[in-house]
């Protein structure tokens, strides 16, 4: 997927997206040089939706730390929302999350951006970049 989105910081700002459905994985090359890979077991935690995430002052199905299903987590596609989000598709056929490129870039997994949440640190990107 390539498109010119125009939301957010370069480091908000996907310049490549790829799903690999087959090997579960889903990469991001942000325009900052930044790149986040999830895995789809990740990725599906990840799920921000009202029935995943709770509404109203109800937790929702994830916040019960269920066991997820194979089905639960297989990647089977994902759609761009306007030039803000993707929307994977899952193999139960759970689709209604919207997942915000902020929400995914914030989220990264790599050992840089999770040393930079625990210290508080925020923002995006590496040092540099």
């Amino acid at each position: 997927m390539h498109d010119s989105f125009a939301a957010g910081t370069p480091a908000q700002q996907p310049a490549n997206i790829h799903a690999d459905r087959g090997a579960g994985t889903f990469d991001i090359e942000w325009r900052d040089g930044h790149r986040t890979s999830y895995d789809s077991t990740t990725l599906r935690w990840l799920c921000p939706c009202a029935y995943c995430r709770g509404e109203a002052g109800m937790p929702g199905y994830l916040d019960s730390a269920p066991q997820l299903s194979s089905e639960q987590t297989r990647l089977v596609d994902v759609h761009l929302v306007g030039q803000y989000a993707l929307a994977p598709t899952w193999g139960d056929g759970h689709h209604t999350g919207y997942y915000t490129f902020r929400l995914l870039r914030d989220r990264c997994p790599c050992a840089d951006c999770a040393a930079r949440r625990a210290s508080g640190g925020g923002g995006h990107g590496h040092p540099g970049a």
